[in-house]
């Protein structure tokens, strides 16, 4: 099985899938037609059913937000006691 190219679908594009989608337009016919993946298609539609935007960052979940808030503040911490950890053994050599 040969491996497909990874695509980069426009918001239009996907807001137009969606739209065809919810006119009635059967699945099959969306992902026959455009050469798409069930699973991106399946996606889209979930994605602007839930936010109404494609972005992954407005389809977090709040557990998920604070999950990436959490990680950003200690990627922080961890640089802050890294600069401390050498200013101390600056110090410490005086």
């Amino acid at each position: 099985m040969t491996k497909r190219e990874r695509r980069t679908f426009t918001q239009e594009f996907k807001e137009q899938m969606v739209q065809l989608y919810m006119n009635g337009k059967p699945r099959k016919d969306l992902i026959q037609e455009y050469s798409l993946t069930p699973s991106s298609l399946d996606k889209w539609i979930s994605q602007y059913k839930t936010s109404g935007s494609f972005k992954e960052s407005d389809n977090r979940t709040p557990e998920e937000s604070e999950l990436a808030e959490l990680r950003k503040q200690l990627k922080q911490l961890q640089m802050e006691n890294d600069i401390l950890k050498q200013a101390a053994l600056i110090l410490g050599r005086k």
